[in-house]
């Protein structure tokens, strides 16, 4: 007997649907799985027939084969686990009438028939609303993350026997709700501020600037001056997500696993901090089977390179593509797959490899050419892709001790809403939402200088050799600064804090 349920994979980070046709025939038993199944696929075969039996049926002792379609496309994972399993008995009769045809289900299976979460919920939900389903069956546990998507129930399930008893008709399952808008206002509340944060007032104002226009930020800086805790407040700065942001980083975290148990939906925009021994996949994303990294899971967030001259060359070199586009391409021999990765970048580095160089408390004892092998490591197409470079001092004992509050985030975060609603209403026709996006075109368009801005941009252009990569960057922050002071016009004052901003062009030139 032939029966068909329906299922889903991923690509990237969208979904398609997998018809599991399950067919059982007259022969010696054999369970085989067709369609390209990668290795967790091919062991669904013990987990099925034991899920099955330990929940009290009958397993078949005959010929049993599965088809994955589109048979073209590698599938991988223990998602298909549920549905083979819902196949299997349909074809032997135990489940009758369309009702189980008529769902989509996913999840994994224990030996003794528990239903265990999976990846990737969340976007097989987003995809299924056009796939022409009644709803989804999926693990207890991911039951949230897919009933984000408004459209279509969601119905979580405990174990096989729960499954079956719904699908016959035994028992009523009420399917999952979440409420959105009360996930958001639960992450209103940051746990960090910047009024936390004594002194170093400069660097709090390049924060904003980068925060404001969305601009890529280095720190530099001695150890113990405080550079990882901003760039740990940063995000409570930043606009708040809406929906569709928050949508696309959790479907991100959904495909790799790291999505959070107790919350549907990433609502607070994501930091992510990775080690510098990280891998060239670790930080890109790859694999045999491509999976998204570093970049893509900071994708809406902000993505924090802590002491960034120790991470490889090579890794700090694929910054370049997600940094200018907004997105990696993973190309492999069988496919190639895109993700998103627009991101802000903030780094962090020591001005010298003992870190004590222009300090006043410890002398610095690396010679000129230990601090320019240090500094190489960054190279030159590198920075220029980082906006604004910001020297930060050590902090002193007089700023340590003031008992008054620096200035909150939410009294920051309230100037950049007002300077990204200007951008917004700027840059919507071209579908760009932040100044750090502008392309030449709109360059030329927006950021019109005056006279005494002109004479100073060629002045330090002449002087400090500036690539035309770097000259735009100084238009865009300027641009930046502009909106946070509510000018149309770029002026002379807005170009020579955007200049000021490039510390490390200066001690290079």
């Amino acid at each position: 007997m032939l029966a068909r349920i329906l299922s889903g994979a991923l690509i990237g980070i969208d979904a398609y649907p997998v018809e599991v046709e399950v067919d059982i025939a007259q022969g010696l038993p054999q369970f085989s799985t067709v369609g390209l199944p990668e290795g967790a696929v091919k062991e669904s075969k013990d987990r099925v027939k034991s899920a099955i039996k330990n929940s009290g049926y009958e397993f078949p002792a005959r010929r049993i084969t599965i088809n994955l379609a589109p048979a073209d496309i590698r599938k991988d994972g223990a998602a298909f686990d549920l549905p083979m399993a819902i196949g299997i008995l349909m074809a032997t009769g135990l489940l009758r009438g369309e009702r189980p045809g008529r769902y989509l289900f996913m999840g994994e299976l224990s030996l003794d028939g528990r239903v265990k979460p999976v990846r990737g919920i969340l976007p097989v939900s987003v995809g299924a609303r056009a796939w022409n389903v009644d709803g989804l069956i999926v693990p207890l546990e991911n039951a949230p993350e897919g009933a984000i998507v408004e459209g279509l129930p969601v119905y979580g399930v405990h174990d096989l026997g729960e499954v079956v008893a719904f699908l016959s008709g035994e028992k009523i399952l009420e399917p999952c709700r979440v409420d959105a808008a009360e996930l958001f206002r639960q992450a209103s509340t940051p746990a960090d501020d910047f009024g936390e944060v004594r002194g170093q007032e400069h660097v709090k104002r390049a924060l904003e600037v980068a925060a404001a226009g969305g601009h890529n930020i280095l720190m530099v800086g001695p150890p113990g001056s405080g550079k990882t805790m901003l760039a740990r407040r940063l995000p409570t700065i930043l606009p708040a997500m809406d929906f569709s942001e928050a949508l696309d980083a959790t479907k991100i975290h959904s495909i790799v696993g790291l999505l959070p148990r107790q919350n549907a939906l990433i609502a607070v925009r994501p930091f992510r901090s990775p080690h510098h021994t990280i891998s060239d996949a670790g930080l890109i994303g790859g694999g045999t089977i491509p999976k998204p990294g570093e970049v893509s899971l900071a994708h809406h967030g902000v993505l924090f390179l802590d002491e960034m001259p120790e991470f490889k060359k090579n890794v700090l070199e694929m910054l370049r593509q997600p940094l200018e586009d907004g997105q990696v391409t993973i190309a492999r021999a069988a496919t190639s797959l895109t993700y998103p990765a627009s991101f802000m970048l903030v780094a962090a580095m020591n001005p010298c490899p003992c870190g004590y160089l222009g300090d006043p408390q410890h002398p610095c004892s690396c010679t000129p050419i230990m601090i320019q092998r240090y500094r190489s490591r960054l190279s030159g197409p590198l920075l220029d892709r980082i906006d604004l470079h910001i020297e930060v001092p050590r902090i002193r004992h007089r700023e340590l001790a003031d008992p008054v509050d620096g200035e909150s985030s939410a009294a920051i975060r309230a100037r950049i809403d007002a300077a990204r609603t200007i951008q917004r209403e700027r840059l919507a026709r071209f579908g760009l939402h932040a100044n750090a996006r502008m392309q030449s075109r709109h360059i030329r368009k927006f950021c019109s200088v005056d006279a005494d801005g002109q004479k100073l941009l060629e002045l330090v252009t002449d002087r400090l050799g500036l690539s035309a990569r770097t000259y735009t960057r100084i238009l865009k922050v300027a641009r930046t600064i502009a909106d946070l002071a509510g000018c149309a016009e770029i002026h002379q004052a807005h170009l020579a804090e955007a200049i000021q901003y490039r510390s490390l062009d200066r001690k290079m030139g």
